[in-house]
């Protein structure tokens, strides 16, 4: 799925006004270059040579898009795309019935363009529609209403169905519905990205990343009416998806539409679709419920690795606390003496006797004669050190 730029809208018609979507006809040409049965040529050549030799013979138009479809001995075709149904029918003149010269080659190659016509239904898409004809015939339509009447839709923009405003690119069923109802009543429309378990149950990405970052999205469409469904696939058919911004640039795409051959709202197949989402919602429980389990031992583990570190802190504390207290011991046992002469001392001169008090007063009269004495010699000292200077 490619998303290109629209420079004439001028054949769109409108499918939803206000999400400002349209569709505009795929106009294509298939070009055919012949080969002869005997090139008698010299070297190989190059489908880009053959291409722009196809160009040369347009101008000044232009192809919007051009590329090899098909490469056999006798031939090798091209699809072209252009930007409207008349352009296609201008390029149809200039190429069909001419001549082109290619080096290597001693004959020129005939060019054979025809307007491609747009993709028909697949088998099965045709007997899905006869079968709505003959039950609206019959009708039994209401008997088989929960599988027919639907529509399966892929490549749809995301963004062009988001709610406008909200900055997100979910798409919206509302507006799904809103867009495609202009065919005629909807039963039902269901997009499977919005359901987050679907992407397990079908095994696959539904998540589709195209040019210029567009995401884009599936859906169902299921119409009331055989006669909206019939209506819907026949407009849809050879149409490109278009939105025209506010800007008024346009850009367009290419989408799939196809009748919906799974019996998507099917009774059995919704009732499926259920019970695998009930067999994934409890996974999911139980496997929060072991993630939970797992964080709670881990978080009791680690407070019990806390309470054991603080243990071991405390343990270390105390035999510190043990080994200082032994070196204090092993000293009072080293200096033995020392002890017992300021005990021999208090014993022999109490603080309450007056020859104590006597004692400690001559202690103190002889400090400070000598701190005296000290001042006296360093004066003159210093006098001394003067005149040897002078």
């Amino acid at each position: 799925m490619t998303v290109t730029l629209v420079c004439d809208p001028s054949e769109a018609m409108e499918l939803c006004a206000s999400q400002q979507l349209y569709l505009k006809p795929v106009a294509k040409l298939t070009i055919s270059v012949v080969l002869p049965e005997h090139t008698g040529s010299t070297r190989a050549f190059s489908k880009w040579e053959v291409m722009d030799k196809l160009k040369n013979l347009i101008c000044p138009d232009q192809f919007t898009s051009v590329k090899v479809s098909k490469s056999t001995k006798g031939f090798i075709r091209f699809e072209g795309e252009a930007e409207t149904k008349r352009l296609v029918c201008s390029l149809k003149e200039k190429l069909h019935g001419k001549m082109i010269k290619l080096n290597g080659f001693k004959d020129d190659l005939q060019v054979v363009a025809t307007e491609a016509s747009p993709d028909l239904p697949a088998p099965q898409e045709s007997e899905a529609i006869l079968n709505n004809k003959e039950m609206m015939e019959e009708d039994l339509a209401e008997q088989s209403s929960d599988v027919l009447n639907c529509i399966h839709l892929e490549g749809l923009p995301c963004k062009w169905f988001a709610l406008r405003g909200s900055g997100s690119e979910t798409p919206s069923e509302d507006i799904l519905r809103a867009v495609f109802e202009s065919f005629g009543k909807i039963k039902n429309v269901d997009i499977p990205m919005l359901d987050p378990y679907r992407e397990e149950m079908l095994g696959r990405n539904m998540n589709n990343f195209i040019f210029r970052g567009l995401r884009t999205f599936e859906a169902y469409v299921q119409y009331q009416e055989p006669t909206a469904f019939a209506k819907a696939m026949q407009t849809l058919k050879g149409m490109k998806l278009m939105f025209k911004g506010d800007d008024g640039k346009a850009l367009a795409c290419n989408i799939k539409v196809s009748a919906d051959t799974t019996n998507h709202f099917s009774e059995s197949a919704i009732n499926q679709r259920n019970l695998e989402r009930l067999t994934l919602q409890g996974l999911e429980r139980e496997r929060k419920r072991e993630e939970n389990r797992v964080k709670r031992g881990t978080e009791r583990k680690r407070r019990d690795d806390g309470g054991d570190e603080k243990k071991v802190g405390e343990g270390k504390r105390k035999s510190k606390i043990k080994r200082r207290e032994k070196r204090q011991i092993d000293r009072d046992e080293k200096h033995p003496r020392k002890q017992q002469k300021v005990t021999a001392e208090e014993e022999l001169w109490p603080e309450n006797m007056p020859e104590w008090e006597e004692r400690k007063y001559l202690l103190a009269q002889r400090r400070v004669e000598s701190i005296r004495l000290l001042t006296v010699l360093l004066n003159q000292i210093k006098v001394r050190i003067f005149l040897k200077i002078f």
